[in-house]
């Protein structure tokens, strides 16, 4: 006598292989969707880091494409990124928030590296990381015109990721309407 319980195993093991299949096809898999691509950037509230300028959501939906980088001293790919986000930061906008537990941490950063941010928000208590939905770093957002996420980058930005992604999104993000 089959008990109906029998085939539930076979049943899960079979979907999740058709999920895993799936999956694997998708048109990258690589890429982290992010329910913001589309949307309005989510608020900005953080506090100043030392006397350095801040940025809030007016900025935000100022003109043009911008760039809003999460980063942190103690971060080794924000660290190797950063040469990027300073030649990136010679033709658009580029915004920081800081996820460091202190200003002085977050300075030393910068006074050793240089620094490329137009304006940089203090993200002590990850705040605005959960409000963006961030959870590794770094993690780079392209933003539209009209204050809109374009794109959502997680992980280092390389030359190729520079040239192959934020680029386009950017040129995207340029174009009125986009």
């Amino acid at each position: 006598m089959f008990k109906p319980l029998m085939f539930l195993p076979p049943l899960i093991f079979a979907a999740l292989a058709a999920l895993f299949y799936f999956g694997m096809y998708r048109d990258d898999p690589d890429a982290l969707p992010s329910t913001f691509v589309g949307r309005a950037a989510p608020v900005i509230e953080a506090r100043a880091l030392a006397d350095l300028p801040t940025f809030d959501n007016a900025t935000l939906n100022g003109p043009g494409a911008k760039v809003v980088n999460f980063w942190a001293s103690w971060c080794p790919p924000c660290r190797k990124e950063h040469p990027m986000l300073k030649e990136l930061a010679e033709s658009v906008p580029v915004y920081g928030v800081n996820r460091d537990l202190t200003e002085e941490a977050a300075l030393g950063f910068l006074d050793e590296l240089g620094n490329p941010f137009a304006a940089i928000v203090f993200d002590d208590r990850n705040r605005q990381s959960i409000e963006w939905g961030v959870y590794g770093l770094p993690e780079t957002f392209v933003i539209d015109a009209e204050g809109r996420v374009v794109l959502r980058y997680a992980g280092e930005i390389t030359r190729a990721v520079m040239d192959n992604t934020i680029l386009p999104a950017l040129r995207e993000g340029a174009q009125p309407g986009s």
